[in-house]
């Protein structure tokens, strides 16, 4: 396909007029379309209805530890829903799974903007004070995530995309050889947009990585 800067002057004119042309013809349709992305549909929203049910004023409320669920103060998460998640990833839940209240997408703006502000416990200067900071990109990826490393300054380094994952031989020759590369966007299961699942050598990748930078983060948004 010709790029649109290749094209002379009167061809330029001429794919313009063709696409007002459609896009006229789209408006004219009237159309109200919501283009939202990962909303549930009515129909799915609808199975969840018996949930608003479970609970009442006659429900127990307090957790198998004895906390008052009503109340703050289990700061690591609720332990039953700590023990579902480490049974679902095979993880230890006591020391290796932490259950916040929002989505993904706030924790990880709410970490990157810690470590801008604090610096991460092994290594406790901010990045606010590094001179260049970098973050490896997957493309094509999803755009929110960018958008939070974008926001803070970060140069971002575009990774191409896999079949299976990221080109892992790129990852590892930039985070284990670049101290100023500070961590890396993934979303392993059914990736935004293109759906791709990391296959477990692209994960088993992932685990072996010795980076440079010992405050390196993988930004993990699992999809399920």
């Amino acid at each position: 396909m010709t790029r649109f800067e290749d094209l002379s002057r009167q061809e330029q004119e001429e794919k313009l007029a063709e696409l007002r042309k459609d896009y006229q013809e789209f408006q004219a349709k009237g159309l109200h379309l919501d283009m939202s992305r990962g909303k549930p549909g009515a129909d799915q929203l609808d199975l969840t209805m018996p949930i608003l049910d479970v609970l009442n004023s006659q429900s127990v409320m307090r957790a198998e530890k004895g906390e008052d669920l009503r109340n703050y103060g289990v700061l690591e998460g609720i332990h039953e829903c700590r023990k579902l998640f480490g049974n679902l990833f095979g993880m230890n839940h006591e020391t290796e799974v932490f259950i916040g209240g929002n989505s993904s997408l706030n924790l990880m703006y709410d970490c990157i903007a810690r470590a801008m502000s604090f610096g991460f416990y092994n290594s406790p200067r901010p990045w606010c004070k590094e001179e260049k900071i970098k973050w490896l990109c997957p493309v094509p990826g999803y755009d929110r995530h960018f958008a939070i490393t974008e926001l803070f300054g970060f140069e971002m380094i575009n990774i191409p995309m896999n079949q299976d994952g990221p080109d892992m031989d790129m990852v590892k020759e930039l985070c284990e050889n670049d101290p100023t590369v500070k961590g890396i966007w993934c979303v392993p299961m059914y990736s935004n947009p293109t759906g791709i699942t990391y296959s477990d050598e692209v994960v088993r990748k992932f685990a072996a990585l010795n980076p440079a930078a010992p405050d390196f983060k993988i930004m993990w948004d699992n999809a399920y």
